[in-house]
C-alpha cells in the first residue's frame, strides 16, 4: 500500500457537510480521517486517471446536524441529498458509473451513515463506526471505523496510559448514559453488587467528573464496552488509550481491523445474554493471562490513536489500509 496506491479525493461539495471536518467529540473518527486524507501528500493524486481509489469527503454527522428537522420522514432528505451530490459526480466524471462505486469510498460515525448510505451508496466502500451486521454492515466490503471520543483537536493522545496491572483495584467498570435495553440491564444486575465492581448510570461531565471516569478506566483491569442504541461505542477505543482490557457485550458488532488483528488475544467478548454471569467469566480469566492481554492492549495501541501528522501504523493509516484490503479483495482476476 505504501508505495502503490493512489486516491482522487472529489473536490465538488459545499462546506460544511463537505471537506470541513470536526475534530471533537464521539464522532471524530470521520473528521479526523477527512482533515489527514485531504492534506496527505503520500497517497493522494490530483489527476483521477491516476487513482486506485476516490474518496467522498463528506461528514455525516454534520450532515444530520444541518439539514435533520426531526420529523419523522425528513431523514429521507438527507438520504436525497447524498442522491444529488452522487448524480452531479457522476455527471462531471466517469469513475463511478465505471465500477458502480465498488472502488470509491467513504467514512461516516454518525449512528445513521449506515441508514443513509445503504441504498444510493451500497456498492462503495463504507467505513463506518456503526458496524451492525444486522442491518448492513457487508463484511468483506465495509471497514469498521472505530470510535474516538477526542478532547483536544490540538492533541488527541492528550493523558494517554493508563496504570500497571498491580495498580489497578477495581476488577470491572461501567459509566454511562441508559441508551438502549442493554445498559439498564447491566445494571439492573451489577450496579452497587461487588466492592470490585463500579458498574454505574452517567457520571457528572463537570471537570472532576470527567477526571474521575478516566482515573477508574486507568484503575481498573476490565472496562465495560457495552452497546447503547447501536452496536458501537467510544469506550472500546478508551480501554485501549487508557491500557485496560475491553470487555466487549454487543453481539452485532464487527470490531475494527479484525482481518489483521487477533481481538481475543487483548479482549474479552461477553454475549447479550450472558451480563448475569459476567463477574464469573471475568474472574475465570488467570491472572497471568489478564497479564498477558494488558501487554497485548499496549501493543495494539498504536493502531487506536490520531496524530496531527499520521505515523505509520497509526489510526489513519490503519483505515486506509482496511479500505484497500477490501478493495483488492473484491477485484476478480481477470
Amino acid at each position: 500500500m505504501e508505495s502503490i496506491l493512489k486516491v482522487y479525493i472529489y473536490k465538488e461539495g459545499e462546506k460544511p457537510i463537505f471537506h470541513q471536518p470536526n475534530l471533537r467529540g464521539i464522532y471524530a473518527s470521520e473528521g479526523w480521517f477527512i482533515k489527514l486524507m485531504e492534506g496527505n501528500k503520500q497517497f493522494v493524486v490530483r489527476d483521477p486517471r491516476k487513482a486506485h481509489l476516490f474518496f467522498l469527503p463528506f461528514s455525516s454527522q454534520i450532515l444530520r446536524t444541518i439539514l435533520y428537522k426531526d420529523s419523522s420522514s425528513s431523514w429521507k432528505n438527507l438520504e436525497k441529498y447524498l442522491k444529488n451530490y452522487l448524480d452531479l459526480i457522476r455527471g462531471k466524471y466517469r469513475f463511478w458509473d465505471r465500477t458502480d462505486g465498488a472502488d470509491h469510498f467513504l467514512v461516516g460515525c454518525h449512528d445513521w451513515a449506515l441508514k443513509l448510505t445503504r441504498n444510493h451508496m451500497s456498492k462503495c466502500i463504507r467505513a463506518l463506526c456503526n458496524s451492525n451486521i444486522a442491518k448492513g454492515f457487508k463484511i468483506g466490503k465495509d471497514v469498521t471505523l472505530p470510535v474516538t471520543a477526542i478532547r483536544s483537536a490540538e492533541n488527541p493522545i492528550k493523558d494517554l496510559g493508563g496504570n500497571p496491572p498491580s495498580k489497578r483495584p477495581l476488577l470491572a467498570f461501567f459509566a454511562g448514559s441508559m441508551h438502549g435495553d442493554l445498559r439498564p440491564m447491566l445494571l439492573h444486575h451489577w450496579e452497587n453488587k461487588e466492592a470490585d465492581m463500579k458498574i454505574v448510570g452517567s457520571m457528572p461531565r463537570d471537570l472532576k467528573g470527567k477526571e474521575t471516569y478516566r482515573e477508574n478506566m486507568r484503575s481498573s483491569k476490565y472496562c465495560i464496552c457495552a452497546k447503547g442504541y447501536e452496536v458501537h461505542t467510544p469506550r472500546v477505543v478508551e480501554a485501549i488509550f487508557y491500557e485496560c482490557v475491553p470487555v466487549i457485550i454487543s453481539d452485532n458488532y464487527v470490531p475494527p481491523f479484525f482481518e489483521m488483528l487477533n481481538w481475543e488475544a487483548f479482549s474479552v467478548f461477553v454475549l447479550e445474554k450472558d451480563i448475569p454471569n459476567l463477574r464469573n467469566i471475568l474472574l475465570s480469566i488467570t491472572d497471568e493471562k489478564y497479564i498477558e492481554m494488558q501487554k497485548r492492549v499496549k501493543m495494539v495501541q498504536r493502531h487506536f490513536l490520531w496524530h496531527k501528522k499520521p505515523v505509520k501504523y497509526d489510526l489513519f493509516h490503519m483505515i486506509l489500509h482496511s479500505v484497500w484490503y477490501n478493495r483488492i479483495s473484491q477485484v476478480k482476476p481477470r
